[in-house]
């Protein structure tokens, strides 16, 4: 899995990379290196979702029986 750093630097990455593939200059040879960086953040972003919900659901029972 690659590292994305924080949650919004891998946002602000990804939108980046975004904008650039919308622009009209587009390098073809970056076209593929920017698309592999993109599909490599969204791919953590959702692992770390993925990771947080469990974990929230795993705490969420303790806390309402805290009540």
């Amino acid at each position: 899995m690659a590292e994305v750093g924080q949650w919004n630097d891998a946002v602000a990455e990804l939108d980046a990379i975004v904008s650039y593939l919308d622009g009209p200059d587009v390098n073809v040879d970056e076209l593929i290196t920017k698309l592999a960086r993109g599909t490599e953040i969204i791919d953590a972003l959702e692992n770390r979702l993925s990771q947080t919900r469990a974990r929230v659901e795993e705490l969420a029972p303790r806390t309402a029986s805290d009540e």
